[in-house]
C-alpha cells in the first residue's frame, strides 16, 4: 500500500493536494486557535465538492455543504462571540448531560442518514448507489457534530474529531484516494495535539 501512496502521490491530482494543504492548514490553525482556521476551512470545503461528487461519496458531499455554512458561523462566532474585543474566546466544555443528549442525538442521525444514504437511487432515478452508506453516515453525522462544538470552541470537538478521522482514514484507503487517507491520517495525530493544547489553554486561561 505504501508503494501505492508514493506512485499516487507522484501523479497527484491538482485538486486533492490543494485540499491536502488548505486541509492541513485549515487544523494546524485550529490548534492555534487562530481564526485563520475558518478561511482556510472554506477553500478545503469548495475544492472537496468537486473531489467528493467525482468519487459518489455523497454523504461526505452533503457534509461539506453544511461544513461551509458552520465554517461561515465559526468565523462570526470567534469574532463576536468574545465579551470583549480585547479577550479570545475561551475554551469551554459542556455538563456531562448536555454531553450526553449530544451523543444521543448524534446516533440518531447516523441512523437515520445512513438509511436516506441507501435509499437514494429510489428517490433519484439514475443516481448511483451512494458508496459504504452507514459508514459515510457515521463520518458525516460525527463531523456535523464534532464541528459544530467546533465553531462554539467546545473542547469536546476534538474527541468526535478523533473517532472521524480514524474512520475516515480507512474508508479513504478502501476507496483508493490515498492523499485523503494520508490526509485524515495525520489529522488523527493533530486532533491529540489539539485536545492537549486546548486542555491547556483551559488550565491557564484567567478565571
Amino acid at each position: 500500500m505504501w508503494q501505492q501512496i508514493i506512485d499516487y502521490a507522484l501523479g497527484i491530482d491538482v485538486l486533492e493536494f490543494a485540499g491536502l494543504i488548505f486541509g492541513l492548514l485549515a487544523v494546524w490553525f485550529l490548534i492555534r486557535q487562530n481564526i485563520l482556521t475558518w478561511p482556510a476551512g472554506i477553500i478545503y470545503i469548495f475544492i472537496s465538492f468537486v473531489i467528493f461528487w467525482r468519487v459518489r461519496l455523497y454523504g461526505d458531499f452533503i457534509l461539506h455543504v453544511f461544513f461551509l455554512v458552520l465554517n461561515i458561523y465559526g468565523w462570526y462566532y470567534w469574532l463576536h462571540g468574545r465579551k470583549n474585543d480585547n479577550e479570545e474566546l475561551p475554551v469551554t466544555t459542556f455538563s456531562l448531560p448536555v454531553n450526553l443528549l449530544i451523543a444521543l442525538v448524534t446516533a440518531l442521525g447516523v441512523w437515520g442518514f445512513g438509511y436516506l444514504l441507501q435509499r437514494l437511487p429510489d428517490y433519484f432515478s439514475g443516481l448511483s448507489a451512494a458508496a459504504l452508506p452507514y459508514w459515510d453516515a457515521t463520518t458525516t453525522i460525527l463531523s456535523v457534530t464534532a464541528m459544530w462544538l467546533t465553531t462554539r470552541k467546545k473542547l469536546e470537538n476534538w474527541y468526535y474529531w478523533l473517532v472521524v478521522d480514524i474512520l475516515a482514514t480507512g474508508i479513504y484507503v478502501y476507496k483508493e484516494i490515498y492523499f485523503y487517507a494520508f490526509l485524515y491520517g495525520v489529522y488523527i495525530i493533530m486532533a491529540f495535539s489539539g485536545l492537549l493544547a486546548w486542555k491547556k489553554s483551559m488550565h491557564t486561561s484567567p478565571r
